[in-house]
């Protein structure tokens, strides 16, 4: 807990980057997705998955898979200490040996202000890497009173086409990131966007909604299925 509160101190909750500010992002020509792919019955590693993508073509530019060594254990709320050292390691691999295919932002599997410490597994990286970071969930997690009740399923059923959103306000009254549906598949499964890290709210909502062809976000998507198939052969 010391030691997020310690990192949360660096946490920027706003754009830093010129092209953040652009309508239709000019100037991003890099998106870089991560993940983390788990072998079934094996609690000791797990394969690391880091691709860069064009911005706005969603072409694969990098990729970087590999099995690490997971020395944390699972605990709920400090997932960050568990996966986050693989990742910092492949970034900076990355900005050592092919600094020309840096990302100018990542899309984090996972959440970032939405987080019982308002410090999640994007913010984490976000801060050790200093790279504008999204968090992308696929499901919510239940903190400040957030809950998949009756209520949330009704404003869900309420998104009519791709881009629609609702925001994730806490019994605080603290907005902790927005749900967005991509219009791919029924409503009722959205995503769950938040502020990993020099990034505003509205900016990392607009960002994922632009590299969505399918439900999941691209960089996220192709960083999954390298990582699976990684494992696979």
């Amino acid at each position: 807990r010391r030691e997020q509160a310690r990192l949360r101190a660096r946490l920027v909750q706003r754009d830093t980057e010129g092209w953040q500010s652009e309508p239709s992002f000019a100037g991003l020509r890099r998106v870089g997705g991560v993940d983390l792919s788990y072998i079934k019955g094996d609690e000791s590693s797990a394969c690391a998955s880091l691709v860069v993508l064009s911005y706005p073509a969603l072409q694969v530019l990098y990729e970087d898979c590999r099995m690490v060594a997971l020395t944390a254990p699972y605990v709920a709320g400090f997932l960050a200490f568990r996966e986050v050292p693989s990742l910092v390691e492949a970034v900076q691999r990355l900005q050592q040996e092919e600094p020309q295919l840096s990302p100018q932002v990542l899309l984090v599997d996972g959440n970032g202000l939405l987080h019982p410490r308002g410090f999640g597994v994007a913010c984490h990286l976000g801060v050790l890497t200093d790279l504008p970071c999204i968090g992308v969930a696929k499901n919510l997690l239940h903190v400040d009173g957030l809950a998949r009740d009756e209520l949330h399923r009704e404003q869900i059923r309420s998104l009519q086409r791709a881009g629609d959103t609702f925001p994730l306000t806490g019994t605080s009254g603290t907005v902790l990131g927005m749900v967005s549906w991509g219009g791919h598949n029924n409503s009722s499964r959205p995503l769950y966007v938040s502020v990993g890290h020099r990034v505003s709210l509205d900016t990392a909502v607009r960002l994922v909604r632009s590299c969505c062809r399918y439900r999941i976000p691209e960089p996220i998507r192709q960083a999954d299925i390298r990582s699976r198939e990684y494992i696979r052969k």
